[in-house]
């Protein structure tokens, strides 16, 4: 037990020197030079200070792990984004990067226990952990049946702390794909709450979060003139 707990911590926890010049580069740099006009909307103040929760965005691009970071990261949070991310993504250099920045990867058809008990821990420690439930990016916004996975895993979660804030969010960018500068919004929606006592089915649970995500997504997309 403790050598596989001494894995998971040395194999995903967050390089200082890394995290820093990431930060840098893509917050002060990249960001600001790629994107003309940055826009964030409804910022969440109706969750308890030092809550657990989830973040789970709308997923069009790959700059939405950057937006969002910039949005909710360290320099905002004075906590990390936590990334839960599919095996494909952590593949070659980019993995590399990915895995000595805090990302992790789960096997969407069958996730292993020690992943699960990892992403479990990180929330009952109250660290952000981000979710896509739309499992993959979804460039167009088509509509996709979210994964069941975000729901288990805060019912898992939720039997070691006493609730978590779902927070849906939508990211919207004003071209299809991201274009030099070009405007991006990101917006918070209305949060779900999961606690002990939670009983609605996987299926009522997505359709609410799919509604929140994607109303989310609305007014980000108004806010860049889509």
């Amino acid at each position: 037990m403790n050598l596989k707990k001494k894995f998971i911590n040395t194999h995903y926890s967050i390089n200082p020197f890394l995290g820093f010049l990431a930060m840098f580069v893509t917050q002060d740099i990249v960001i600001k030079c790629f994107f003309s006009e940055i826009k964030i909307k409804n910022k969440i103040s109706s969750i308890p200070n030092n809550s657990s929760i989830i973040l789970a965005p709308t997923h069009r691009s790959r700059w939405d792990g950057l937006v969002l970071t910039k949005a909710m990261g360290r320099r905002v949070t004075k906590k990390d984004c936590r990334f839960m991310v599919t095996k494909s993504e952590m593949k070659g250099i980019q993995g590399w990067f990915l895995k000595r920045l805090g990302c992790f990867s789960i096997d969407q058809l069958s996730p292993s226990l020690s992943i699960l008990k990892y992403a479990v821990n990180l929330i009952v420690k109250k660290d952000q952990l981000v979710v896509f439930p739309e499992g993959k990016i979804n460039k167009y916004g088509k509509e996709l049946e979210l994964k069941e996975g975000l729901y288990r895993l805060a019912l898992l979660a939720a039997k070691k702390t006493n609730s978590i804030f779902i927070i849906p969010i939508g990211i919207a960018y004003s071209r299809v794909p991201p274009k030099i500068r070009g405007k991006v919004s990101l917006c918070f929606g209305e949060p779900l709450l999961v606690n002990k006592s939670s009983n609605l089915s996987i299926k009522d649970f997505n359709e609410i979060l799919h509604k929140r995500m994607h109303n989310a997504e609305n007014i980000a997309l108004k806010n860049v003139g889509r």
